[in-house]
């Protein structure tokens, strides 16, 4: 007789489901939700995540997730200034978005909450496969957020800033927009805090045909937090989204991107940068599916290790059979500053079409010691001297931006980083 006994739950999940049974009469939504957070909570049941799950090879949710926080309701989380002045600000503050919301001409907001109650959010709260940890804990808990609509052919000219503020306790949070033919947006998306929170977060996009979107999530959670995080986007016709990502916080951090083209003539762009520091674990996991002819993409991913910190990028590109014409690059580049720190790459191309050009590369690689040697012979001191090595080594993929603006918000972060931590 085979018998297939259940590994014993571990705190963090005995945690999640005693706070799912004590939270369900709190939980908006009609039937049709309910029944997605039902499913969602039987899959959290069946255990975490392990490094048997190729998915989550490098990042073991089950044992790196030690412990859950409490819900908290006095948790108050503190408005931040948005990144580019004069943004259109829509900020969750620990789960809950805001009744009063900027107006902005071509862009309609709808807080969350209303969607789950009247259960239009319903279908996108469908899990990504049967390994989607991140997506069945934000379905089965989240709240609130923003829907983001942008009209056809809306030029916005100032950033859209999604904010989701954190301090201490759970926070779920989910965020879909989406934006019409030919119109043109730049979204900023903060996820920061200040507190020893787990906070899941879940960004839908959908571009209609032509439009432009440049999408940006800085992530700076405290090194007291947990941040699971997924970005989903289709890309349809002629449509284009750049991706920028900056990893600057959180003490174990893992950030899905799942990108499909819909479209003839769509492009992606990832450019992405990790700052890990301190016992840190960073995980940035990507799934791009050309599924249409005469698409194209390129991911390019820096990251800086110190300390005892980890890291990980897995991207995976699947050309589909139908999609002849595609063309598809990714690179990784490490710099790593200490002998203690680590960095784990797993590129990876499934292709079925036979027309196409697709390549990937990875690097991994310590400061220069002549470049080193070159500035303090000159007399730069040598922590600034590394700090302008490490500088240069990331600030190619942030001038790739156009907006002026947010290339010198970022360049400020990734300064101050490097004070705190080089």
């Amino acid at each position: 007789m085979n018998m297939h006994a259940q590994p014993q739950r571990t705190p963090a999940e005995t945690a999640l489901i005693d706070a799912f049974g004590d939270r369900l009469s709190l939980l908006p939504g009609d039937g049709a939700v309910m029944l997605k957070r039902d499913d969602a909570i039987e899959s959290i049941k069946h255990g975490l995540p392990t490094r048997r799950i190729e998915s989550w090879h490098y990042t073991d949710l089950r044992r790196l997730l030690n412990a859950v926080p409490d819900f908290d309701p006095s948790a108050a989380a503190k408005a931040i200034a948005p990144i580019v002045e004069g943004s259109a600000v829509l900020a969750v503050q620990n789960g809950v978005s805001s009744t009063k919301m900027p107006t902005v001409e071509g862009v309609t907001v709808q807080r969350l909450t209303e969607k789950l109650i009247d259960g239009s959010i319903a279908p996108g709260l469908d899990p990504y496969g049967s390994d989607d940890a991140i997506g069945a804990l934000n379905t089965a808990f989240v709240a609130d957020g923003y829907f983001v609509d942008i009209a056809d052919g809306a030029q916005l000219e100032k950033p859209v800033e999604l904010q989701n503020l954190q301090a201490g306790g759970q926070t779920h949070v989910r965020l879909p927009v989406r934006v019409g033919a030919g119109a043109r947006a730049t979204i900023v998306e903060r996820q920061t805090g200040d507190g020893s929170a787990l906070v899941s977060s879940v960004s839908q996009l959908v571009l209609g045909e032509g439009a432009d979107v440049t999408w940006l999530i800085v992530q700076e959670q405290p090194e007291t937090a947990t941040h699971l995080a997924q970005f989903k986007a289709h890309i349809g016709k002629n449509a284009k989204l750049t991706l920028f990502v900056m990893n600057a916080g959180g003490k174990l951090v893992r950030q899905e991107i799942i990108i499909k083209t819909t479209g003839e003539g769509a492009d992606f762009k990832l450019r992405g940068i990790n700052l890990l520091a301190g016992d840190t674990h960073t995980d940035v996991t990507m799934v791009l599916d050309h599924a249409v002819p005469h698409t194209t993409s390129t991911e390019i991913v820096r990251n800086v290790v110190t300390g005892k910190a980890r890291g990980v990028f897995q991207g995976r590109i699947n050309v589909h059979q139908y999609a002849q014409k595609t063309n598809a690059k990714m690179a990784c580049n490490t710099l790593l500053l200490s002998d203690d720190g680590e960095f784990s790459t797993k590129p990876e191309l499934e292709i079925f079409a036979d027309d196409v050009v697709c390549g990937h590369g990875a690097t991994v690689t310590e400061i220069d010691h002549n470049h080193l040697f070159y500035l303090m012979a000159r007399g730069v001191d040598e922590k600034s001297a590394r700090g302008l090595l490490v500088k240069a080594f990331v600030a190619e993929v942030i001038e790739e931006l156009e907006d002026e603006t947010i290339v010198e918000a970022l360049e400020a972060k990734l300064d101050d980083w490097f004070m705190m931590h080089g």
